[in-house]
């Protein structure tokens, strides 16, 4: 059975995933076979497993970063928010309804043996099992019955490293904090505390650890610098969803407010000179060079505030300019006439969407989660420089979508003019990004002579520049030591 260690933050976006991504490569390092775990995910961020399962993004990029396939054993509960007070439920990859927070809250520990069946299943076939809790575990209103924080630490008997995140302010205030709020038998089991994303002279904290050793009485095992590396990040708060610089090609996302699988979009920029860029008002579509619609959980509601917001109206002038517009998944419906959502499988209701493509939208209770591959078919318009390219992704929707214009590829998708649709999450990943970022270049008279890597090369090297960051900055015999020693 494998040993575990927790990571548990003091609030959402300290680095928890990033941390857990980081000890998942530096064990596969050492010669460990490594598994994440996260009982309970709240994220729209998601991933299909190669046997049609869906799990939260973060635990597939830290599989990734272990160097093992993504499984559904390592998020049993993923849930997808689809309104303020309603989220849909996965259970084992599986959806099995929406409910609304209350609901949920009400009936969470019914999924305790699914939870414990994934991680003694997982912990049977690795060395460690790295789990990484949610938010904070200190949530007064929400500690009855925890699954995923102090609670999740008791099912595996896991010790417990707490992270702070010194970049937002208030590090003693939040380890100390957090710290005095727990009870007496989970004190006990945080072992070690870790400061992360400092930025500057890393010796001027020095004191400011020795005052976290006295005051919390529990070891630090290092202070972690802001590491610049390109992973992919599931978070709401992520800091690219603020970015606000220029590049000589600018990819404009649109920031649907239930945007989903912005991750997408991540493969452009590990291109020399592009910015992505997540934008939410109209002057902001000014300057793209390319605009992107994405997913969205709640696709109706989003196709209302493309309206209301007058989002919709600029887009469709960028496209009468010129301009080319993908859409993916939820991003695809909003393009074509029509979204209908007749049972409820959403929000309900009817809509008429842009109108820029000719097919038209239903919302069926099935899901759709598979990965797949295929390759673009004949294209015509800005990106014909993409037809007879291979790609691989996944598709998950609950819409069907039937399509009036030319196939955009051999596995369905639309396309009319400068603009194009497809349900294929990760479509742009390899090549594809490559040939887009090329064909912007030349609309501008210039060639793109910057790196081109295989997307896989590239996140591996991006991994390391983690791993390594984190291992030169933390007291790694120390933390064997926590490990082998348990609670």
């Amino acid at each position: 059975m494998a040993k575990a260690i927790m990571i548990q933050g003091t609030m959402s976006n300290v680095g928890k995933s990033f941390f857990s991504a980081a000890v998942c490569r530096i064990f596969r390092q050492d010669g460990y076979s490594c598994a994440p775990f996260k009982s309970q995910n709240m994220a729209l961020n998601s991933y299909i497993t190669a046997d049609g399962h869906e799990i939260g993004r973060a635990q597939a990029m830290q599989a990734e970063s272990a160097g093992i396939q993504p499984s559904v054993l390592m998020n049993p509960i993923l849930l997808k928010p689809t309104t303020d007070t309603d989220s849909q439920v996965i259970v084992n990859g599986e959806p099995v309804g929406n409910m609304t927070a209350r609901e949920y809250f009400r009936r969470k520990t019914a999924f305790i043996p699914d939870i414990m069946r994934a991680y003694n299943e997982l912990a049977g076939s690795h060395d460690i099992i790295v789990i990484e809790g949610a938010g904070s575990p200190v949530e007064l209103n929400l500690k009855q019955n925890d699954i995923v924080n102090m609670g999740m630490a008791k099912f595996a008997e896991s010790p417990v490293i707490l992270v702070g995140d010194i970049d937002r302010g208030g590090i003693f205030a939040q380890l100390i904090g957090t710290l005095n709020l727990l009870e007496s038998d989970e004190l006990s089991m945080i072992k070690g505390l870790v400061v992360n994303k400092f930025r500057g002279d890393k010796t001027l904290f020095n004191s400011g650890a020795e005052i976290l050793r006295q005051r919390a009485n529990k070891a630090v095992l290092g202070v972690i610098p802001y590491i610049s590396c390109d992973i992919e990040d599931e978070d709401s708060l992520s800091d690219k969803l603020v970015k606000n610089s220029y590049g000589i090609i600018n990819i404009a996302v649109v920031k649907l407010p239930k945007m989903s699988n912005f991750t997408d979009f991540d493969v452009f920029s590990q291109y020399d000179g592009v910015c992505v860029r997540y934008v939410s008002r109209c002057h902001e579509l000014e300057n793209a060079d390319f605009i992107v619609i994405p997913g969205t959980k709640s696709t109706i509601s989003d196709m209302k505030w493309l309206r209301e917001s007058g989002m919709e109206t600029m887009i469709k002038k960028a496209v009468n300019s010129g301009k080319s517009v993908f859409g993916i998944c939820g991003g695809y419906q909003i393009l074509g006439k029509k979204i209908s959502d007749p049972d409820g499988v959403e929000n309900g209701g009817t809509i008429a969407g842009m109108g820029l493509l000719d097919c038209e939208t239903i919302f069926t209770p099935e899901k759709i989660m598979r990965q797949i591959t295929g390759k673009f078919a004949g294209i015509s318009g800005f990106f014909d420089c993409l037809t007879g390219t291979e790609f691989d992704g996944y598709e998950i929707h609950m819409g069907r979508t039937e399509n009036h214009e030319k196939n955009l590829t051999s596995v369905g998708g639309s396309q009319k003019g400068n603009v194009y649709g497809s349900y294929v999450h990760g479509i742009f990943d390899g090549v594809v990004a490559e040939k887009i970022v090329k064909r912007l270049y030349k609309e501008k008279n210039m060639t793109y002579s910057g790196e081109c890597i295989d997307r896989r090369t590239y996140k591996e090297r991006q991994f390391d520049i983690l791993a390594d960051s984190v291992r030169n900055n933390i007291n790694m015999d120390m933390l064997y030591k926590i490990i082998e020693r348990g609670i």
